[in-house]
């Protein structure tokens, strides 16, 4: 499979400067209290214990982890959180989905159509982007980062298919991406950690069915667009159906 085209928002950017560590830290904690509505077990609760890892992937406080945690059980008092998925065209009729968690809905669309009016692109009308995507469970492994045995990339895709995975692909030459069935995304990854192998990330992404070219000035467009988008508090993920 080619074109797993997604903005990569929180789990790649280990680097940011502290500035925005913050914001990332406030986003991390949204996406664990709402794991956290299904139970505050991380050991029962594979989305959280998910959650938990990207945020210790950033060094974010336990203690941030357990307040966060607290809120979506209910065992500490926060503002109402609610999801989101929005719908938009970017440039050259590029395909948008805008994955979110807001404690605010109407702010959040608010911000999110002041940012698309500016870049030249708009929100869609339900279901007219959403189809071009099937969500799918994707892992993310560095082959650098194994032991020996599967630094090799024979030995690896091996191990990945018996585990079960659907398709893999390469997004860099050394970065391999399984992927698996919503609902196979963690049983395959504790296959594949069962096996010893060294997992980045594990989410559910949305994967666009097919992928279009872009002039280069849209794809600079389009990039600066996600840019703004990603610096919203409310935005967690970002895809599209562009190869950037």
């Amino acid at each position: 499979m080619s074109g797993h085209s997604k903005w990569h928002n929180i789990r790649v950017k280990k680097e940011a400067e502290d500035a925005k560590r913050s914001k990332i830290f406030s986003k991390l904690a949204r996406m664990i209290t709402i794991a956290a509505r299904e139970g505050g077990n991380p050991e029962t609760n594979p989305k959280l214990r998910t959650a938990i890892e990207q945020a210790k992937n950033f060094n974010m406080p336990s203690e941030n982890i357990e307040k966060a945690i607290k809120r979506g059980t209910g065992e500490l008092k926060g503002g109402a959180l609610e999801e989101f998925l929005f719908e938009a065209y970017g440039p050259e009729n590029s395909a948008i989905l805008i994955e979110g968690i807001t404690d605010n809905m109407k702010r959040a669309l608010t911000e999110i159509k002041q940012v698309l009016t500016e870049s030249n692109a708009k929100l869609a009308e339900s279901g007219s982007v959403k189809w071009m995507f099937t969500q799918k469970g994707v892992i993310i492994v560095d082959i650098l980062k194994q032991d020996e045995k599967y630094k090799n990339k024979e030995n690896i895709e091996l191990e990945v298919i018996e585990c079960g995975a659907d398709d893999i692909d390469y997004a860099e030459e050394n970065v391999l991406s399984v992927y698996t069935k919503t609902e196979d995304l963690n049983k395959v990854k504790n296959c594949l950690e069962g096996k010893g192998i060294k997992i980045e990330s594990a989410s559910l992404d949305w994967i666009p069915n097919t992928t279009i070219e872009i002039s280069d000035k849209a794809k600079e467009a389009l990039k600066n667009l996600f840019e703004k988008l990603d610096n919203l508090d409310d935005v967690q993920e970002l895809y599209c159906n562009v190869n950037l």
